[in-house]
């Protein structure tokens, strides 16, 4: 995409189509031959005014009426028919631009690294996705041939004002030229600026809208609806200023523009009357009629302009939000790929944050707490060991495992699997190592088979079912109408937390990866689902190098060693016993964890 930001904006769109852009170019010059096959007509109706006026009151013996009639329809059908083949034309190649937007911009998505997704929701980029390629489909399909018709029309519109009669060619070009004066600052850069503030306000406006009302249950239950309605007020209320600022802000050019682009008339008759004077010349009532008949294509081609260039501000605010994912840059691949000794990992001496650039602080020896979310992270897991990572939320448990796989890259120190830099594995080898199983579970609507069969390429459906019971999902498959064929979300069938849960233990079990990554996966179940739950990881991790991360410590008390992170930092390190002797943050967390786990309700008043 760096070769391309140099070009021109339309140029930079228009090569989405490939060689279909040639077909945009071929609807725009059919639609400049419909656009002056249109105005002929006019041109043959003056014929017709002019032939009976030559001959009035008698008007049966005005000659050549039938042709001047024929003519006018022979050109207005071929200035449809050029019409249609020109817009099929734009239309194919808006389709093709379409289609290839789409698939740049996913294909690029998937050669992202996984951390990209945490920043960017699924949701937001299948809108960015489908309503920016949709907004610049119609632009190349439909605002891009009436641009060049609108081009096209006021040329030729000249020509033939000048044709019959200057003076009131002149006349009728005093409108054109104030439309085109009052048109200008309302599609200027600070108003290309404004409509892109414009479409912010209003995503997010649509944003609250969602939130709003997805959280109608609980907003009701808990009886909390206007402190629940106040960000979506608020949105409602930043849109209706900045729309309300903006429109006063255009009052004056707008009024302006509407009445130059009547005015037409306002000039014509009364200039009309003084040049006519006191006798009646038929020349010159014959062009006055056609400057009548013909100037209001004026107004429906300056509406045109102005209507197709803020059409293009909205297609060229769509194509940034699309470069703008293709301009996100994926994590290098190793030039050289080695393949990891074993399955061991260590931090040494790693510092990460999500904002700053490797540039700005890979070399900066003073970090501090306050540039970095993780600050010095040296650890060791010895191959087949399992561990824990404790602490309270935002201590930068979760970024500590989701560097393993490379979902970002460090900003100094390094990240070894197998004794090998995760840099300098290739993508590919290293997912193969390694296995999620997170707090929110993603399965996807189709059969209990499919979602499972995905963690493995070629998987036969025995594995797959034995992966199932290994998961400890038997009771799940034998509740479901079609057992593992049935699928998720169809006909009311849907799936507790816990359930998903095992489903996604299943598929990790099937993966068979040497390196687990446990994120929470007991926090969404219930009793009974975190017992099967445990009984699937015990499964899931017998000879595996485990990474656990849990705030239910009674789940991690068995573990080789478990970390305590606060504010990035390890603070602490041992096994669960040594570390409730020691008396420290782990000691603490241990307490505050037995005093929770026994609290009763207890009826009565005191």
């Amino acid at each position: 995409m760096s070769n391309n930001k140099n070009k021109n904006k339309f140029i930079r769109l228009l090569n989405y189509s490939g060689n279909y852009k040639y077909l945009t170019i071929i609807g725009c010059v059919f639609s400049a031959l419909s656009t002056i096959c249109l105005l002929v007509p006019f041109i043959y109706i003056w014929n017709v005014v002019n032939a009976l006026l030559m001959v009035a009151p008698d008007f049966a013996k005005a000659q050549n009426i039938e042709t001047y009639a024929f003519n006018a329809f022979l050109f207005a059908a071929l200035a449809i028919l050029l019409n249609f083949i020109g817009l099929m034309g734009t239309h194919l190649s808006a389709f093709k631009n379409e289609k290839n937007m789409k698939d740049a911009a996913i294909k690029h998505l998937l050669k992202l690294p996984q951390g990209y997704f945490s920043n960017h929701t699924s949701g937001g980029l299948r809108k960015i996705i489908d309503f920016s390629t949709g907004r610049t489909e119609g632009f190349l399909a439909h605002q891009i041939f009436d641009l060049t018709g609108a081009i096209v029309t006021p040329i030729a519109f000249l020509i033939i004002l000048f044709s019959f009669d200057y003076l009131l060619g002149l006349i009728c070009l005093i409108p054109i030229i104030l439309c085109f004066v009052f048109m200008y600052p309302m599609f200027s850069k600070e108003s290309q600026n404004i409509m892109e503030q414009y479409q912010i306000y209003l995503e997010r406006m649509n944003a609250e809208a969602v939130e709003y009302v997805r959280g109608i249950p609980v907003t009701k239950a808990f009886q909390q609806s206007v402190f629940s309605f106040k960000n979506f007020m608020i949105a409602i209320k930043n849109y209706g200023k900045f729309s309300a600022n903006y429109s006063l802000s255009t009052q004056l050019p707008m009024t302006a523009f509407t009445v130059s682009i009547n005015g037409f008339f306002a000039l014509l008759i009364p200039a009309g009357i003084l040049l006519a004077g006191s006798l009646v010349d038929i020349k010159f009532l014959s062009n006055f009629i056609f400057y009548v008949i013909f100037t209001p294509i004026c107004a429906v081609m300056m509406n045109r302009v102005m209507m197709v260039s803020q059409d293009w501000m909205m297609a060229s605010h769509a194509l940034d939000s699309i470069e703008a994912i293709l301009n996100e840059k994926p994590l290098v691949e190793a030039s050289n790929p080695q393949k990891p000794k074993n399955h061991s990992i260590e931090f040494e001496g790693v510092y990460f944050d999500y904002e700053t650039t490797d540039s700005n602080k890979a070399n900066n020896e003073s970090a501090d707490s306050d540039e970095y979310i993780l600050n010095d992270i040296n650890l060791k897991i010895n191959e087949n060991e399992s561990v824990a990572l404790v602490g309270p939320s935002g201590s930068g448990k979760t970024t500590i495992a989701s560097l393993i796989p490379r979902f970002w890259d460090v900003k100094k120190g390094s990240i070894k699997v197998g004794d090998v830099d995760v840099r300098d594995i290739s993508t590919k080898e290293l997912m193969d190592n390694v296995s999620f199983v997170l707090q929110n579970t993603t399965l996807f609507k189709d059969s209990i088979y499919k979602n499972v069969a995905i963690g493995r390429k070629g998987a036969s459906r025995e594995e797959v079912q034995k992966a199932l019971s290994l998961a400890q999902c038997d009771d799940i498959i034998d509740e479901l109408p079609d057992g593992i064929d049935t699928v998720i979300g169809s006909e009311g069938t849907y799936l507790s937390g816990g359930q998903q849960q095992r489903i996604s233990l299943a598929r990790a079990i099937l993966k068979d990866a040497p390196i687990i990554i446990l994120d929470e996966a007991t926090a969404l179940a219930d009793p009974e689902n975190e017992y099967m739950i445990q009984k699937a990881i015990s499964e899931i991790t017998k000879e595996k190098t485990v990474i656990m991360i849990a705030h239910r410590l009674s789940t991690v008390k068995n573990v080789d060693k478990i970390y305590v992170i606060d504010n990035g930092r390890i603070v602490e390190e041992g096994n669960h016993d040594s570390l409730v002797e020691s008396e420290g943050p782990y000691s603490k967390m241990w307490i505050e964890f037995n005093q929770a786990i026994q609290w009763k309700v207890k009826s009565g008043g005191k």
